[in-house]
């Protein structure tokens, strides 16, 4: 308000000054523009004041962001070299296989050749008689063996995948262990951090791999010893109603004598 009535003294000064010579027709009227326009003015410069002060707290803003970017650092500046060969393995398809497929793709012939390079002996498709008779083996009753064959390639492979994929990650959390020492900014830090996080689930999941071939290849080997025991029994029971089927046919046609033996006298 104090500016409003500076503002309008001084124009009305310079008004009056201006227009001594003149003659004044509407002196209400002139004041009451004279009035208007100092408002004006100063309403302006209120907005021009007001106008610097956002400037100012703008440019204090900025200031504060080019700081803490300074301090923290910017996220979006921060490459890491290992995340590629990170994202690529979570990625990509496990190596094992589910026992379901083992056991539908288990192949009779391949338990009678399989000698796993050496180690076993071959059971063979085939074999001869003593009197020279050659013998063809069922290959369908031989794929619960080959089931056992086939879970147990399949956990040396995903070991052995496993294995060179365990000292490919353990490679990558040492580097990162090495660049989060040498971190200059909290934004690298974090990041390093994260990718650690990842490495070591990453790590896990090997384990969980061949925890999960070595289990598949357990409960195929519970399931022949269970089979197996199963054959027992059956092969037992049919032995025993065979024996006492042909135990009662040999007392019906071979009756016992009840009396005694009579020997003619001389």
């Amino acid at each position: 308000m104090k500016k409003l009535i500076a503002l309008t003294l001084v124009t009305a000064s310079l008004a009056f000054s201006a227009h001594s010579q003149l003659v004044v027709y509407d002196p209400v009227s002139n004041i009451t523009q004279i009035t208007d326009e100092a408002e004006n003015i100063a309403e302006f410069v209120d907005m021009v004041e007001n106008q610097v002060q956002q400037i100012s707290q703008l440019t204090d803003q900025l200031n504060e962001f080019k700081n803490y970017e300074n301090l923290f650092g910017n996220p979006s500046s921060v490459a890491l070299s290992m995340v590629s060969s990170l994202n690529s393995d979570l990625q990509n398809v496990e190596p094992g296989k589910n026992l379901e497929n083992l056991v539908s793709s288990a192949d009779g012939n391949y338990a009678l050749t399989y000698n796993d390079n050496g180690i076993y002996a071959t059971v063979g498709t085939s074999f001869q008689t003593p009197g020279g008779q050659t013998v063809q083996r069922p290959a369908d009753q031989y794929k619960k063996y080959a089931a056992i064959n086939d879970t147990a390639n399949n956990y040396v492979t995903v070991a052995d995948n496993a294995a060179q994929r365990r000292a490919s990650i353990k490679d990558q959390i040492a580097q990162t262990d090495q660049q989060l020492q040498s971190a200059s900014s909290d934004a690298e830090v974090q990041k390093l951090h994260a990718v650690l996080t990842s490495l070591n689930a990453d790590l896990a999941s090997t384990d969980d791999e061949v925890n999960q071939a070595a289990a598949s290849a357990m409960v195929q080997d519970i399931q022949n010893r269970n089979d197996q025991q199963k054959q027992q029994q059956a092969l037992s029971e049919q032995q025993n109603a065979d024996f006492t089927e042909s135990v009662s046919n040999y007392a019906a046609k071979f009756q016992l004598l009840n009396a005694p033996t009579v020997f003619p006298t001389p």
